[in-house]
């Protein structure tokens, strides 16, 4: 095979590959779009009783996650302040 050839063969792949990469990326971004504007219509078409209660539960998952962050610090300090202390000279 000449030197041409295995040139002309490697653009080639390199070619495909970038557009099948670049077509999988811009297909996500479209699927992603579509499910958002799709969630969206979901809240707005739904009643008052229903966004009240994708509401509460928002709230719920939000403070669930607040209160296990608080915990994470609360023990992060624990710890920085145990370290500081083992490392103070004469303790």
């Amino acid at each position: 095979m000449s030197q041409q050839q295995q040139i002309r063969r490697l653009v080639m792949t390199g070619a495909v590959a970038a557009v099948t990469v670049t077509g999988a990326w811009y297909g996500a971004g479209l699927k992603t779009r579509q499910e958002f504007k799709q969630e969206r219509k979901v809240v707005l078409e739904a009643s008052p009783e229903e966004r009240i209660s994708q509401l509460e539960n928002a709230r719920a998952r939000l403070v669930t996650r607040r209160t296990e962050l608080e915990k994470k610090i609360s023990e992060l300090q624990a710890r920085r302040n145990q370290n500081t202390t083992d490392t103070r000279p004469g303790t």
